[in-house]
């Protein structure tokens, strides 16, 4: 029998728990994100090298790496969704010696741990670190949704105006597709957002520096991530990071702050190209590993 990174059976034992979330049900262009955590544990389970170049370490053979599947959540409206994740997450989040990972599903997935976060610590003192081309910060779906017989407050579009009303500080990097009630809330409002694609790219010093708090949430939806890397996304958007540079941010991020949480979401697998799991599995595994061994770093 090969050998899985995932390697702990019993959720209560575990170091690394990941979290699949089969949701995609407010998806405004193309579907597929339900499968998406699934094509990523796939991945992980059967693809990613156990040696973890940065750390100099075999992560998977030397912590205990858990998998829990919530399975396909598309029959429930958003509301309903959202509760049921806040409540698993909360259960989750609530074991401080667990690093919790959440892989999507839709953006949207991501509301319930931030609401669970948000009851059980002070959001203030929290920063989610956003890589997306999109700010997400729309008040509802009714002009993204093609069913507009019941927008949400609770879609993909919205999850930032969320977290941001639930009080976490929000920096944003990769932003370049928005609305223009997108553009007018983030430019009133107390969020920092890297733009992609108006001038020069910022340096990963001068995101770190923007971070003001200790704890930071990473949240990466891949559309962030340049297509040419990372295309099987609901809403692909061309020139976003680069591979080498978001390796990099994220690297510097886990070594200088203290990760709380990690959600890489949108993947929907499209055939005869796993780029975009193998790829997010790969981020993820070199996250969790930086994670364990920080002492280890490059």
């Amino acid at each position: 029998m090969i050998d899985s990174i995932i390697n702990c059976k019993k959720i209560d034992e575990s170091e690394v728990l990941l979290l699949t979330i089969g949701y995609d049900r407010t998806a405004s262009h193309r579907k597929g994100a339900i499968d998406g955590g699934k094509a990523i544990v796939k991945c992980l389970e059967e693809d990613v090298e156990f040696f973890d170049r940065y750390t100099k370490r075999e992560t998977g053979y030397e912590h205990k790496i858990a998998h829990l599947d919530l399975g396909d959540l598309n029959e429930l409206y958003p509301e309903d969704m959202v509760l049921k994740v806040k409540d698993e997450y909360k259960s989750i989040y609530s074991k401080k010696e667990r690093f919790p990972v959440i892989l999507g599903g839709e953006h949207s997935v991501s509301i319930g741990a931030f609401q669970a976060i948000s009851e059980l610590e002070n959001s203030k003192d929290i920063t989610i670190l956003q890589i997306d081309a999109h700010p997400d910060l729309r008040q509802d779906d009714r002009n993204a949704n093609p069913d507009q017989s019941r927008p949400s407050t609770f879609a993909h579009a919205c999850v930032m105006r969320r977290a941001f009303e639930f009080g976490f500080n929000l920096v944003q990097v990769g932003i370049r597709s928005y609305s223009k009630d997108e553009y007018d809330f983030f430019t009133n409002n107390p969020i920092t957002v890297f733009e992609w694609g108006l001038g020069k790219v910022p340096t990963i010093e001068e995101i770190i520096s923007s971070i003001k708090t200790d704890k930071v949430y990473i949240e990466i939806d891949v559309d962030g991530i340049d297509p040419a890397f990372l295309p099987a996304t609901g809403t692909p958007v061309q020139g976003g990071l680069e591979w080498w540079y978001t390796i990099n941010l994220l690297k510097e991020i886990v070594n200088r702050k203290s990760v709380i949480g990690l959600g890489i979401l949108e993947v929907a697998p499209v055939p005869n190209d796993v780029r975009t799991e193998y790829g997010a599995a790969q981020l993820c595994y070199n996250i969790i590993s930086s994670q364990l061994f920080k002492k280890n770093q490059l």
